[in-house]
């Protein structure tokens, strides 16, 4: 089989460089690598991108190895129909590795073409290290290295006001683009860059704080020969994504001229705020996630597609995202409607195997913001409790106690909060339980048990749980909440 390189495939013709990518991982390429392919596509965007690789060790050696040039396989379910495509990603032109070659990192500020700077450095990169300094080859964080970059520019083009950048990172953290520009700032600062230089990187460049959404598992190491046996070449940068994209980036008319994704069918929403967006994902994805989580791994259930499929608890849960959590969202009901629709085709992908246990990660501090306020807002707007999410928390409460029929429960959070509840459970009594639980603002924020009827509909839930199980608990639960 022949050799992935852009002359075995005939695509020697390469791009300008117009997007710098700090990241070369699985997301990145199954994201932005995808996207500006749509947009070189159906927009004629022409936009190469010079990858640089974010850390000591990474990926950049192997992506020029195949002159840049990758597989991306997406799979997934629309509309309850399983689809398949395939897409040889192209407009990576070279690939950087700042840690091995300063200068050529360097060089990138020089490209005339160059507009935007996209990056995803994990939630940790966008840090600042005050270790790092400017004649560092290179410093060791992200936003330093940037800075440094930024600098190079400024000089190279001696202050052209018109050679800015667009600045987009994807990092999953809230108020992404402020964080980054707050650091280069400091940055600029510590290391005397001067005013001119802070004037040219405020008023001649934008930053754009975003929300990117789409699962990827990366390389499918376990059915690598499957994949590879579609393809008429030798690729070993194989990544898999399921089809979903969603990407809110904050911006105005500016930013939708140069980014013309409205030519695609590509959902990718320029906003002036992100905050709805960011809001809507981390109440019904995130928080269907958590509240299903400890509910379906007491009735049984391993995996979230087996949730959402079962006859119980897939109704169960999509009560609790159309009926109660969509129900405290101040957006448009359709479109709460349409995006939970694609979380339960996302829910149902059979290509991803998403196991509860691996999402059981520190459910405590999840349920407090993602779905907690849900349930709080529900009460505020009904005056009564949301049947399907306070049943949810009794089951978070009853499942830390790390044990069930016999069975132990694969509880995975801080030892602090293990042992707390360890000693809370000591107790047979489902009221002194829920009132203890409940009324630890260390954990919610605030004392609960203020909220009218809480503590006693958790104290039942916990007691039919724990006499009638999880189905007939939950139906003798919602006769009377």
């Amino acid at each position: 089989m022949k050799k992935l390189n852009r002359k075995t495939v005939g695509l020697e013709e390469k791009l300008p460089v117009k997007i710098i990518q700090f990241g070369e991982g699985n997301f990145l390429r199954a994201f932005i690598g995808y996207a500006f392919q749509e947009l070189n596509k159906k927009a004629n965007f022409n936009a190469g991108i010079a990858v640089v690789q974010p850390i000591d060790r990474g990926l950049v050696k192997m992506l020029n190895d195949q002159d840049g040039l990758y597989t991306l396989f997406m799979k997934g379910v629309k509309k309850g129909k399983e689809i398949q495509e395939i897409e040889l990603i192209d407009n990576i032109v070279k690939g950087i590795d700042p840690y091995a070659n300063f200068k050529d990192y360097l060089s990138l500020a020089k490209e005339d073409t160059l507009e935007f700077i996209i990056s995803n450095t994990t939630e940790a990169g966008i840090a600042y290290v005050s270790s790092d300094t400017y004649e560092m080859q290179p410093p060791s964080s992200f936003p330093a290295k940037l800075t440094v970059l930024l600098h190079e520019r400024f000089k190279h083009f001696k202050g052209d006001k018109n050679k800015g950048l667009t600045i987009i990172p994807c990092e999953l953290i809230n108020h992404n683009s402020e964080t980054l520009k707050e650091i280069i700032l400091k940055y600029v600062s510590d290391w005397n860059l001067g005013d001119e230089f802070k004037t040219w990187l405020l008023e001649s460049n934008s930053f754009h704080s975003t929300l990117v959404d789409r699962i990827v598992p990366g390389y499918p190491r376990a059915e690598i020969d499957a994949y590879n046996a579609q393809l008429d070449y030798s690729d070993n940068l194989i990544v898999a994504a399921e089809a979903f994209l969603l990407w809110v980036i904050e911006g105005g008319d500016d930013l939708k001229a140069k980014l013309p994704f409205d030519k695609t069918s590509l959902d990718v929403k320029i906003v002036d705020d992100m905050q709805p967006f960011r809001t809507r994902k981390v109440r019904i994805l995130n928080g269907a996630h958590t509240a299903m989580v400890p509910f379906s791994i007491l009735y049984g259930n391993t995996t979230v597609k087996e949730s959402v499929d079962n006859d119980f608890t897939g109704p169960f849960i999509q009560k609790a995202v159309f009926e109660e959590i969509s129900d405290t969202l101040n957006m448009d009901k359709d479109e709460l409607n349409s995006f939970s629709d694609e979380i339960f085709d996302r829910f149902r992908n059979p290509f991803i195997i998403h196991n509860l246990s691996s999402i059981a990660l520190n459910t405590v501090s999840k349920f407090k913001v993602r779905v907690l306020p849900s349930l709080l807002e529900y009460v505020n707007i009904h005056k009564k409790l949301p049947t399907n999410l306070t049943f949810a928390f009794a089951s978070l409460i009853r499942f830390y106690k790390g044990t069930f029929n016999g069975q132990d429960l694969p509880i995975n959070d801080s030892e602090e909060i293990v042992t707390n509840f360890a000693k809370i459970w000591e107790s047979n009594d489902y009221n002194q339980i829920a009132n203890t639980v409940l009324s630890n603002d260390e954990y919610w924020g605030e004392d609960l048990t203020k909220v009218e009827n809480l503590s006693n509909a958790i104290a039942f839930a916990l007691a039919e749980i724990d006499s009638n199980g999880i189905k007939s608990g939950f139906e003798n639960f919602s006769k009377k909440y």
